[in-house]
């Protein structure tokens, strides 16, 4: 018997049901099939522009930084003067993401880019999000080759390109499109991001960094 066997086994005991009552079966069925939204705050509910400020805002809140700039080929001068910002080393990592890909990184000739997972001792990555939302400036990165999750949690500065277009407002909007992107086969992990890491669990005393992280900087690239 697996640990997952054991665990599922347990609630079913605490319920007193088997998992076979047809009631059940048909009602998560449905569910499932209908993809039913969830409630919708009405913060998010606005135009494209306003979206986009709405989410620099909210996300400046949870201690991330924001920047726009007109295309994809400036990305290589946005992601070097945010390592000189921080007086990092003019080096990153990211994935084989098609968008991070096309981008023109010889433009920047000081600027040293790998390719691959994080093993820990990078000091900056560069990833691409799936998509922003407004209501509370969280960003959302599907993983996968592309996109390693590694990178999003281990260096300690982590640059997120977004695109404008793909700014929404709310959370159901991002499995909406998620779901029409890739049918029934979701990604092993889908990660939601609000802010760099920080906490104060011990003795109310703030620490940046703590599980992630210290630094979350997005380039918005486009018009939305």
């Amino acid at each position: 018997m697996s640990g997952r066997d054991v665990v599922l086994g347990s609630i079913r005991r605490s319920l007193g049901v088997s998992g076979g009552e047809a009631p059940r079966r048909t009602v998560t069925g449905e569910r499932l099939a209908r993809h039913p939204r969830g409630v919708v705050p009405e913060r998010g509910a606005q135009p494209p522009r306003r979206r986009v400020n709405l989410f620099r805002a909210m996300l400046a809140e949870a201690n991330g930084s924001t920047e726009e700039i007109a295309s994809i080929e400036d990305v290589p001068a946005a992601v070097a003067a945010y390592l000189r910002s921080k007086n990092l080393p003019m080096t990153v990592r990211r994935g084989a993401d098609p968008l991070l890909a096309s981008v023109p990184w010889e433009r920047e000739g000081t600027l040293e880019v790998t390719t691959g997972r994080s093993d820990g001792h990078q000091l900056a990555s560069v990833s691409h999000a799936f998509r922003g939302v407004a209501e509370t400036g969280t960003l959302v990165l599907t993983s996968g080759g592309d996109n390693p999750t590694t990178l999003n949690f281990l260096p300690e500065h982590h640059i997120v390109v977004l695109e404008a277009k793909d700014i929404v407002g709310d959370y159901e909007s991002v499995w909406d499109a998620l779901r029409k992107k890739v049918g029934a086969k979701m990604p092993r992990t889908v990660n939601w991001i609000t802010g760099a890491s920080r906490s104060a669990d011990i003795e109310q005393v703030l620490l940046n960094g703590a599980h992630g992280p210290k630094g979350l900087h997005v380039i918005i690239v486009g018009k939305p």
